[in-house]
């Protein structure tokens, strides 16, 4: 990682016989990349927790705020409806204004209102919050791969990609995890608000070395492009439009507006795609250039990483609340059951690139088959009630790491054929598309879940009630009530996992077609 020579160092370095400068400041100078890398993952990592973190809370926010069943959902993913629409912004923010600017803003923010949501009195300030914490995530994640693609070059910024893919998605995993260590271990009688504390003095730490150690220059291809104000009113309101009645649409019944506004959203990214080639051809800046997705294999590419999160967000939300509501399991124990696929995702995620550079293209199809059968394998584990014992870790090993072999080496062969001055729109784009992958897999298969399981439980498993007090106050209902809610709760994880392994065939299929259209693209070229 010592590739990396700025340009005020190559002119120095040019004219040895100018009197010497004045001593700059760290940010003047050329940023140590180790360090810059630690810096910018750190805050990526903390903003992709906070997308899966509250999963496992969920149920204790609930008991303590006394939040509806809508108030409950929006809370979970209101951070996710502002991260996902604001993202092409703060790329294109950061083009402009400035990465290192745009990234400490943006976590300045963040935390912030990770502050406020520790501390909210009522559901309908958490939501608000929330909502704000993800434009604060939207303005931050997208300086991630900018600096990382202007500081790294060569097998440097492969491995840094590499790194940079596996906090993407690992976050998600070890978000369940931290979920439940920090509710159980309820610090000071807090209960879930630690889940949100905990970014306070990790983003302050942040700030401060940030504000030191990262580049306060602003590079050259971002001067002169303006923000296509259409694009971002159109591609908004597409977004809104799908991802509003998909997170909140089971529990209003599917009403009439919800689907008009599915397929208002198609006519509204119809109109993006037309009105973001109008910009290209009379000489503008479009907000998503089309000669991004037109690089041989990034659109598939893009697809099959929406494949992979969407089975993400599916998974471990139906069976964060099957472990909690259908086994009785703690926030803790729910928590660390995640805890054999989060270590197999990261260790394929950071050592997959030891593997010969032959076999790399092959590594998402084989990756995208491998979570089809261990999805499967959980189906068959789960359907009988029971925990399924050693089978399901071993079982969620697996399909950590295939998720991994699928996604890790997709993501980075995707960005590698992005060219450098499209970093910034071609960052918010993929992330996007990720975050919206998680949004769809909860709306989708967490319905499923959902619709076949029932009502789910009043309390978190031990809280509220919901252990041994209640039990001998109401000695026979609530065992009969919990036993039966637990067989239903059985069939409905056992359905959800055969119907996330279809999207595993979906994304196989996608990655195959890629990899084929990857290698007639290159012997055309030959």
């Amino acid at each position: 990682m010592t590739d990396v020579v700025s340009g005020h160092e190559r002119a120095a370095a040019s004219s040895p016989s100018e009197a010497p400068a004045a001593p700059r400041s760290r940010a003047q100078r050329g940023p140590r990349p180790g360090v810059l890398l630690a810096i910018v993952l750190t805050g990526q990592f903390m903003a992709v927790l906070d997308a899966s973190v509250v999963n496992v809370a969920a149920p204790s926010i609930h008991a303590e705020l006394h939040a509806s069943g809508s108030g409950l959902q929006l809370v979970i993913a209101g951070y996710t409806i502002t991260y996902a629409v604001l993202l092409v912004t703060g790329a294109r923010l950061g083009d402009l204004l400035g990465h290192r600017r745009m990234f400490l803003a943006g976590l300045a923010l963040f935390t912030l209102a990770s502050l406020g949501c520790g501390l909210a009195p009522s559901p309908a300030t958490l939501i608000g919050l929330r909502f704000v914490q993800g434009a604060g995530a939207a303005a931050m994640i997208p300086q991630v791969l900018s600096l990382i693609q202007r500081t790294f070059t060569g097998p440097a910024r492969a491995r840094a990609m590499s790194a940079y893919a596996a906090v993407l998605a690992g976050g998600v995993v070890v978000g369940q995890i931290a979920g439940g260590l920090l509710v159980t271990a309820n610090l000071l009688g807090s209960g879930w608000r630690p889940v949100f504390l905990v970014n306070v003095p990790v983003g302050a730490v942040l700030l401060l070395a940030g504000a030191r150690m990262l580049p306060a220059r602003r590079l050259s291809e971002g001067i002169g492009r303006g923000l296509d104000l259409g694009g971002l009113v159109t591609l908004a309101a597409a977004v809104l439009a799908l991802v509003v009645p998909l997170v909140v649409g089971q529990s209003q019944h599917w009403p009439v507006w919800g689907w008009a506004c599915l397929g208002g959203s198609a006519v509204l990214f119809a109109g993006f795609v037309a009105a973001e080639r109008r910009v290209a051809a009379r000489g503008g800046s479009p907000l998503v250039p089309g000669r991004v997705l037109r690089q041989p294999g990034v659109g598939l590419g893009i697809a099959g990483l929406l494949a992979v999160m969407t089975t993400f967000g599916g998974l471990f939300f139906a069976l964060a609340l099957h472990l909690q509501g259908g086994l009785g399991d703690s926030a803790l124990r729910a928590g660390l059951t995640f805890g054999p696929s989060a270590a197999a995702f990261a260790l394929v995620s950071l050592n997959w690139q030891r593997l010969p550079a032959r076999v790399h293209g092959t590594l998402p199809l084989a990756g995208f088959a491998a979570m089809t059968a261990a999805l499967l394998a959980l189906a068959v584990i789960l359907r009988g009630g029971g925990h399924g014992g050693v089978a399901l870790y071993l079982a969620l090993a697996v399909l950590g790491a295939a998720m991994a072999t699928a996604f890790s080496p997709l993501m980075t062969a995707v960005l590698m054929r992005i060219p450098v001055a499209d970093a910034a729109d071609a960052t918010g784009v993929i992330v996007t598309v990720n975050q919206l992958g998680l949004v769809i897999g909860v709306a989708t298969f967490g319905t499923l879940y959902l619709s076949l399981a029932g009502s789910l439980p009043a309390h978190p498993a031990g809280q509220g009630g919901g252990g041994a007090a209640q039990s001998a106050a109401v000695p026979s209902a609530v065992p009969s009530a919990a036993h039966t809610f637990g067989l239903l709760s059985a069939h409905a994880v056992s359905v959800t996992c055969v119907a996330l392994a279809g999207a595993g065939l979906v994304g196989g299929l996608l990655a195959a077609f890629r990899a084929r259209n990857t290698m007639d693209t290159r012997v055309k070229r030959n």
